[in-house]
């Protein structure tokens, strides 16, 4: 046994030049060598690839190893080939080649060179590769990112359900599956799919102590807050996950505008370009990328130092694995997740659609991740409880909860009626319907069940309804309840719920957070600001002389809702004035440096410290939308036609235009109304607005006596604006 020892501990140094094993790597390894099939459950970062490269490397045979991503696959394969003498160590097959390069691998397996094949599970399933591999000897088959055998794991591929059938045509061999992430659901779904439920199990704790966990609410903010950050973490790599490839897009240009190093990743680009954006984050001419979650798997950069969740995940295990990049190295790694109940109603709702039983899996999935943010229980005890794993102590001192927690109040009762229903309903329901049940609320499911009729309905309609979750919730993470793991989301009692029954205890719990949807805050002022009434006065007197110099209606140099802004925001730069609403890059450049001068000037006599939020620059929303209507007026498209391309009403084109105007873009729009206007009336109009002290619609319809209709007041004064003020 000594002899053997040593030998791996020699094969471990001259393959891989590392000394020692990590963590149960040696024990795994064994388990292969010896023919056995091997289930391995190992956070991101703790050497899973080691467990299957190792043992492919002494045994006899060709390894396959069954893998997801192919920019994963080629990274491996770079690594493996380099570490070795000669080429055709490891190898993969997938769509990415051509047939002489397919020709190449296939003799490098028959003449015994190659010790590791990876294949996509699509590539696997392809006649002529099933042909082939039946002629050669197979050491082992290794399944990496095996979660994706689960339709409860966070990124379930159907493919991966072939993978039995596959392997017994071409011939058994051990299997050895792999995951970072599964919950006890989807380790019985992996190791059922797979025939080897008698695997030996490897399991790793899924502590990371070194990860800090927060969840913040997500407010109109959002895009400064994380500029902020980055920037009080100046250098430091990071990587930000959004759910849409749009989002990515618009956030890596906020970043960039605000001079971060930042790139988009999605899987819309194409290839060359995924591919250099990984390596410019690995080579850090990049600091942080913006990511859909198609990027990540198999990153290996040790120094990640924080990962943002600009949309809450679909599900917490995908959650766990994406925040499982930030300090592999044990160094720092902060973990920040946005929530907001509206995010998650739009997650829901795009699962409609979907097969129903897929719909329930993605919304149980969902609940269990918004239960993550919604708690104020320690974030990594519910994390490693979601995992399987019992975290006993009271504090981590490394998450938002433990930081800052919240009182405790006693839930003994609330407790009682909980476990008491889930009895009477014979342990048989989720969640929702234990909380309805006991709030007394007669819903269609719980009549027709003919539940309102039982004696216990209702038994807690007196007591706070923001109660139940957290009661539920922090019964589940003590042991009083558990989840069905065949039946998922049912809730049933433990042996230490029936005798709390019997002798009830004192139950503390703390409250949930409250995540309240911002819909009222307009994003237009900084939180919190106040309007600085005496520098609006001096404002608004600038714009008096500066018109009257120009010979202009104040309200061609800035409008009154600008200068209210300026007045609340302090912009000391003609870069930061274009930020402020109705001011875009010719309107600043124009009027701006009087106006700022002033500010500054008045910010250093008044020792006024400015909103951090101003020097945050924003990148427009609507960018593409102005920049369509802007290439559309200068090809001379008439405006109707202008909406209807673009699908909306006419008065909104007008509102945009406006907006566009006004902002200090000079747009021509004279063909348009030699169409649609008479010379003279464009010219009364015209007039009205170089001799009024207001641009106002209402005003404007009133001073030409009903003469003209809105729509066409509105376009002259268009004409007007684009002449005079850009």
């Amino acid at each position: 046994m000594m002899t053997n020892e040593v030998n791996l501990n020699q094969k471990l140094k001259e393959y891989f030049g590392f000394d020692t094993f990590k963590g149960d790597q040696e024990a795994i390894v064994r388990n292969v060598l010896e023919g056995k099939n091997t289930f391995v459950l190992m956070p991101t970062g703790g050497g899973k690839s080691l467990c299957y490269q190792l043992p492919s490397l002494i045994m006899e045979g060709t390894a396959i190893v069954i893998s997801p991503l192919i920019a994963l696959m080629k990274n491996q394969v770079d690594v493996i080939n380099g570490n070795s003498e000669e080429d055709g160590v490891a190898h993969y097959l997938n769509s990415s080649l051509n047939k002489a390069a397919i020709d190449q691998v296939k003799a490098d397996i028959q003449n015994g060179k190659t010790k590791l094949l990876y294949v996509a599970p699509e590539s696997l399933t392809k006649d002529e590769y099933v042909e082939f591999l039946k002629t050669c000897k197979i050491s082992f088959y290794a399944i990496d990112e095996a979660h994706c055998i689960s339709e409860w794991g966070h990124d379930f591929r159907p493919e991966y359900r072939r993978i039995r059938p596959i392997v017994n045509e071409i011939g058994a061999a051990p299997i050895i599956a792999l995951t970072a992430t599964a919950t006890d659901k989807v380790r019985t779904d992996i190791k059922k799919s797979l025939g080897i439920m008698e695997a030996t199990e490897f399991k790793s704790s899924f502590n990371r102590p070194n990860l800090y966990y927060e969840v913040r609410p997500k407010t109109k903010e959002i895009d400064k807050q994380i500029v902020k950050f980055i920037r009080q973490n100046e250098g430091k790599s990071g990587i930000i996950y959004c759910l849409s490839r749009k989002k990515v897009e618009e956030l890596a240009a906020v970043l960039c505008a605000n001079d971060i190093k930042a790139a988009p990743y999605h899987a819309g680009l194409d290839s060359a370009t995924r591919s250099s954006t990984q390596d410019d984050f690995l080579m850090e001419r990049i600091d942080v990328i913006v990511a859909t979650i198609a990027f990540g798997m198999g990153i290996d950069k040790p120094d990640v130092r924080f990962v943002i969740h600009y949309d809450i995940p679909k599900s917490l295990e995908g959650y766990y694995q994406e925040t499982g990049r930030a300090g592999r190295d044990g160094g720092e790694g902060r973990c920040i997740a946005f929530y907001s109940y509206k995010d998650l109603q739009k997650l829901e709702k795009f699962m409609e659609g979907k097969p129903v039983a897929e719909q329930d899996i993605g919304r149980q999935l969902l609940q269990e991740t918004a239960a993550y943010a919604e708690s104020s229980v320690c974030r990594r005890r519910m994390l490693l409880h979601y995992f399987g794993e019992e975290y006993t102590k009271d504090n981590c001192e490394n998450c938002d909860n433990c930081l800052h927690p919240k009182s405790k109040k006693e839930a003994k009762d609330a407790l009682v009626v909980v476990l008491q229903a889930v009895q009477r309903l014979k342990e048989d329901f989720r969640t929702d319907y234990i909380i309805d049940f006991v709030k007394g609320h007669a819903t269609d499911d719980i009549v027709a069940h003919k539940h309102d009729q039982l004696e216990e309905f209702g038994a807690g309609e007196d007591m706070d309804e923001k109660f139940w979750n957290p009661v539920i919730r922090q019964a589940l993470i003590a042991g009083f309840l558990k989840k069905d793991v065949e039946n998922y989301g049912v809730l049933k009692l433990t042996a230490g719920g029936k005798r709390f029954l019997k002798h009830p205890t004192s139950f503390l719990i703390v409250e949930d957070h409250e995540f309240n949807d911002d819909d009222d805050d307009d994003g237009s002022e900084g939180h919190g600001a106040a309007l600085d009434e005496s520098l609006e006065i001096m404002l608004r007197q600038l714009r008096e002389e500066v018109a009257r110099k120009r010979n202009l209606p104040p309200y061609v140099v800035f409008q009154d809702n600008s200068i209210s802004q300026m007045a609340t925001m302090y912009p000391v730069t003609v870069e930061e004035l274009q930020n402020i609403q109705g001011v875009g890059v010719g309107k600043a450049q124009k009027f701006g440096k009087p106006f700022v001068d002033l500010i500054k000037k008045y910010c250093e006599e008044n020792d006024i410290e400015r909103p951090e939020d101003l020097r945050v620059r924003t990148v427009a929303k609507k960018s593409m939308l102005k920049v369509k209507i802007i290439q559309s007026i200068d090809r001379q498209v008439a405006l109707d036609d202008i909406a209807y391309t673009l699908g909306v009403e006419f008065d909104k084109l007008l509102d945009e235009v406006e907006a566009i105007v006004y902002s200090g873009t000079k747009l021509n729009i004279d063909y348009f109304l030699e169409e649609v206007m008479d010379d003279d009336h464009v010219d009364e109009i015209y007039d009205y607005f170089s001799e009024s002290d207001t641009d106002d619609l209402e005003t404007a319809m009133e001073e030409l006596g009903g003469e003209y209709s809105e729509e066409e007041i509105r376009l002259v004064r268009i004409k007007f604006l684009s002449d005079v003020a850009n």
